[in-house]
């Protein structure tokens, strides 16, 4: 599934501490209250991720047929700056945000040029109406704050041992739960390896 993806994330295998299990419970999780507290944060800020990485989709579509080019390092520094702020008016470590978003960015623009290889190879399944930029900039802007605050909020889940874990587990979980396809998966997977404070878990 992560073919590809940073190898900070890798999924436990099926009985492993840590792995799914039937009923989507989480097994090294529901061993102590802390373990469940910390894996909520953590897949909190998955799903907040899968969230905004679903806005590619639409930055995609915008861009289509414009020659507007995918990187833009100009918005790109604004989301920076904006987020790097709001960590610290948080009390977050703005470093460590700034870094996660790099990621977050990264993935979306990943998931955009997937999808334009797509529809340059097969035309029909192109988009045929464009998004207006600046009202999806918007939604990513309020996800980006409530990214922000999750982040904030789970200072103490990012540096635990178990971190890559619990990420991993959270990743194959909010994937299921959203269907989400092998483009998108690979975006996730992308968008999340620096969550863990030493980005290796």
């Amino acid at each position: 599934m992560f073919t590809g993806a940073s190898p900070v994330l890798a999924a436990p295998a099926p009985g492993a501490p840590g792995a799914p299990v039937p009923g989507g419970t989480v097994p090294f999780a529901a061993g102590s209250t802390a373990h469940a507290g910390a894996y909520t944060q953590l897949r909190t800020i998955t799903a907040l991720s899968a969230e905004r990485l679903a806005t590619a989709d639409l930055v995609a579509a915008a861009k289509w047929g414009t020659g507007a080019p995918i990187d833009d390092p100009a918005r790109e520094q604004v989301v920076l700056d904006s987020v790097r702020l709001q960590a610290v008016e948080l009390g977050a470590d703005p470093e460590a945000t700034v870094r996660i978003f790099r990621d977050q960015i990264e993935a979306n623009k990943l998931v955009q040029r997937g999808l334009h290889r797509l529809w340059t190879a097969e035309p029909g399944k192109a988009p045929v109406d464009r998004p207006d930029l600046a009202e999806v900039r918007k939604e990513i802007n309020r996800l980006n704050t409530a990214l922000v605050r999750s982040i904030a909020e789970a200072a103490d889940a990012r540096s635990t041992s178990y971190c890559r874990g619990a990420l991993a587990v959270s990743v194959v979980q909010v994937r299921h739960e959203k269907g989400l396809d092998r483009l998108h998966t690979k975006g996730l997977a992308r968008a999340v390896p620096s969550v863990c404070a030493d980005g290796v878990g």
